[in-house]
């Protein structure tokens, strides 16, 4: 089992940055890709970003320029850096980790295996 704890969210103004960290723990040796989703009121979960084992990086397109996904594997943790920020990032984001094997990533939330409980994003003036 793995656990995944989200932390940094907050109220930001438009244009404002958040950094989002993901800890994880247990079995963290199965951890492969890694994942943020986000979720606003009334909508499906939608992908935001992905990286991999091997640090490739997959981005939403409405985020794209604007956000960047890394990872520390030392510290067993996920961020995304969130800069330039809309009204319309407003959501509760969610990490998420596969030990599905292979340098590979997925948009998808079905394909990852194990989730955090999410931290609130709020981008208003």
């Amino acid at each position: 089992q793995v656990q995944l704890v989200e932390s940094g969210g907050g109220l930001v103004q438009p244009g404002g940055s958040l950094r989002l960290s993901c800890a994880a723990s247990g079995s963290i040796f199965s951890i492969n890709a890694m994942g943020w989703f986000r979720q606003a009121p009334g909508k499906e979960r939608e992908f935001v970003a992905a990286i991999t084992s091997g640090l490739r990086t997959k981005y939403a397109d409405s985020v794209k320029g604007r956000f960047t996904i890394s990872r520390d594997n030392a510290k067993n943790t996920a961020y995304l850096q969130m800069n330039s920020m809309k009204p319309e990032d407003t959501a509760v984001y969610y990490c998420s980790s596969t030990s599905q094997i292979g340098d590979s990533y997925s948009t998808h939330p079905f394909w990852y295996d194990y989730w955090g409980q999410g931290t609130q994003v709020t981008v208003s003036s």
